[in-house]
C-alpha cells in the first residue's frame, strides 16, 4: 500500500534539501498553504505551472435518500475544491500507473 505524504514530510524534504532549520522551512509551508487557502476563500483561481491548477466548483443541491430510512433528505448546495493536473503531471502518473498497473482508489 503506497504510504501518503503528510506536511511534515513536506517540512522535512525541504529542510534537508536546502539544508534550513525545521522551523524556517515549517514556517514557509504554513506561509505557503495560508496563501493557498486565503486565496480560494477569496474565489480566486491558483495555477502553478507543470502541476496543476485549484479551483472552487459549486456543487448543486440535491435530493438524496436515507439509506436507513428512506426518507428523501435535501442536500444544499456546496462549494467544494477542484484540482485540475497539469499535463507533465499527468503524464507522469500515467506512465507511473502503466508500469505498476495500479488502480486508483476512488
Amino acid at each position: 500500500m503506497n504510504k501518503a505524504i503528510s506536511r511534515s514530510d513536506i517540512i522535512e524534504t525541504l529542510a534537508n534539501k536546502f539544508h534550513l532549520e525545521h522551523k524556517t522551512s515549517e514556517k514557509a509551508i504554513k506561509s505557503i498553504l495560508k496563501r493557498m487557502v486565503t486565496s480560494l476563500s477569496s474565489g480566486n483561481r491558483i495555477e502553478i505551472r507543470k502541476f496543476g491548477s485549484f479551483e472552487i466548483r459549486e456543487r448543486a443541491g440535491r435530493l438524496a435518500r436515507n439509506p436507513k430510512t428512506g426518507e428523501k433528505v435535501s442536500i444544499p448546495a456546496q462549494y467544494s475544491v477542484h484540482f485540475k493536473p497539469g499535463q507533465p503531471l499527468r503524464e507522469k502518473i500515467n506512465l507511473y500507473a502503466n508500469q505498476k498497473e495500479i488502480t486508483p482508489k476512488k
